[in-house]
């Protein structure tokens, strides 16, 4: 009985230590897959050893209950010490414990003195203060249970770490595929920034060094004509006695071009307004490009369409902008004309008057021209804020309309539930009467007018109140189609 509880308590200290290994799992094992195997085998010969020490394969007793487990506790028990007396990482190293523990001599080693852990021992004396081998069993078994049930709960936490693990990386790829795709477009939208900020600044220069050249050219011109005009007063002086109404013509001619270079100088302000006009435009499209690139980054769809919009607006500013130098060019080759003939002012004077009005009704008809200009650009804004205010109605009527359709539905189905109940119903009844007719019974009479009708059933009352249901709905899907055409009929506004 003493050699079976030595080997009951054995087997318990190797199963808790293999058990104890288990639970920590293969990670914390990588490293000792080698010596794991070097054990094994240490285990095989060091079994072999034993049985050729003992003199036989089987203990001394043999009528002990335990003869049938007794090789397995020795292997297990001497894979638990080779174990325990290896270090990782070392392969050459052995150690013969098993040997020492059931040597026939009972001499000890000193290499195989060394201490259990602090487990084993808390464990050791649990047991020693069991007195029966029956308790220590139980014990241990319980023991092991519980072990069992911790290893099982850090399986499953195991494994939903592992989810949990899996689901945190694909996030994270995905989050660095929309960041490299933000960092693309962000790269994208800043070079569109500078072509179109460069562009800007090759526009302002080309602008600035031609209205330099224009008031170059109309400084030259000024002065010829302040030279021309001397020269003609010379000529008047000369001949005073001669052409005293020709020098009274001449004062009105001089009051006339008087009028005209004010009136020029005033053209000459009004256009640098113009320009002025068109520069605060410039900045003010730059500002909404600039909010237009932040807001790209919401939407790419809204900026390719805010995008397309300001490609529209700059073409019609610089085909304004032509159309501006276009008269710009007409009025300086008039002014050249008018110039020539001044010169030949003295063949001439007679024409003079024709070109001065003509070149009056060229001003005024200018003047309507950008009169009406402006009115069409009046018109045509007008026009773009009734368009978006009809566009929001529509929206707006498109969401009451799909919210009638859904409600619309809903009803169709409870009508197409109250048709099958109906129908059934109506099968049932077919049914019944067949049957009395068969079995020889005259069908119930109607009811007389003096007679009141039976009492309708609950599911009664519930079939007349889907049948008012279904009637609402058919008068609502009627009048459906004539709100739809009554609001095509009407006309779109402007």
């Amino acid at each position: 009985m003493a050699y079976c509880n030595m080997i009951l308590y054995l087997y318990a200290m190797a199963e808790f230590n293999q058990l104890s290994m288990w639970i920590l799992g293969d990670w914390a094992f990588k490293g000792f897959g080698s010596t794991l195997m070097e054990t094994a085998d240490v285990c095989e010969i060091d079994l072999v050893n034993r049985r050729i020490v003992g003199g036989s394969d089987s203990p001394p007793d043999l009528d002990s209950p335990c003869q049938d487990e007794d090789t397995e506790f020795h292997l297990g028990l001497c894979c638990t010490v080779e174990e325990r007396g290896e270090t990782p990482g070392r392969e050459d190293t052995s150690s013969d414990l098993g040997e020492a523990e059931l040597d026939p001599g009972g001499e000890a080693k000193t290499e195989e003195d060394k201490p259990f852990g602090k487990e084993v021992v808390l464990l050791m004396q649990a047991l020693n203060s069991l007195a029966t081998p029956e308790e220590k069993l139980a014990a241990l078994c319980k023991k092991y249970a519980d072990l069992l049930e911790e290893s099982r709960s850090m399986q499953k936490q195991l494994k939903s770490l592992q989810k949990k693990q899996s689901q945190i990386q694909k996030e994270k790829v995905h989050l660095q595929g929309e960041h490299s795709k933000a960092i693309l477009a962000r790269s994208k939208l800043e070079s569109l920034c500078r072509e179109l900020q460069r562009h800007n600044k090759t526009l302002k220069e080309e602008n600035a060094q031609r209205s330099r050249e224009y008031e170059e050219q109309r400084k030259e011109a000024m002065l010829h004509f302040q030279m021309t005009l001397g020269d003609i007063e010379v000529q008047m002086e000369q001949h005073s006695s001669h052409n005293t109404k020709l020098r009274q013509e001449n004062m009105e001619l001089a009051e006339k071009l008087k009028k005209l270079i004010e009136q020029y100088e005033l053209r000459e302000e009004h256009i640098d307004k113009v320009f002025k006009h068109k520069e605060l435009q410039q900045q003010l499209m730059d500002a909404k490009l600039q909010r237009i690139t932040e807001m790209m980054k919401e939407v790419e769809e809204k900026q390719q369409r805010e995008r397309e919009f300001l490609l529209k607006d700059a073409t019609e500013s610089r085909r304004k902008c032509e159309m501006m130098k276009d008269q710009e060019t007409q009025l300086k080759q008039q002014l050249s004309l008018y110039m020539d003939k001044f010169e030949e002012f003295q063949s001439t004077l007679a024409k003079s008057n024709e070109v001065f009005t003509t070149f009056r009704q060229e001003m005024e008809k200018m003047t309507k021209k950008i009169k009406k200009l402006e009115k069409e650009t009046t018109q045509w804004r007008t026009k773009w804020e009734s368009n978006n205010q009809a566009l929001l109605q529509m929206a707006e009527e498109k969401t009451l309309r799909d919210g009638h359709f859904k409600a619309l539905q809903g009803k169709l189905e409870l009508l197409e539930r109250l048709c099958r109940a109906l129908q059934k119903e109506r099968n049932d009844l077919n049914n019944r009467l067949s049957l009395l007719q068969e079995q020889g019974q005259p069908p119930a009479p109607p009811p007389g007018p003096g007679q009141e009708p039976p009492a309708l059933g609950e599911e009664e009352e519930e079939e007349e109140g889907d049948c008012e249901d279904l009637v609402q709905g058919e008068e609502e899907l009627e009048q459906t189609p004539q709100m739809n055409s009554a609001e095509q009929a009407a006309p779109s506004p402007p």
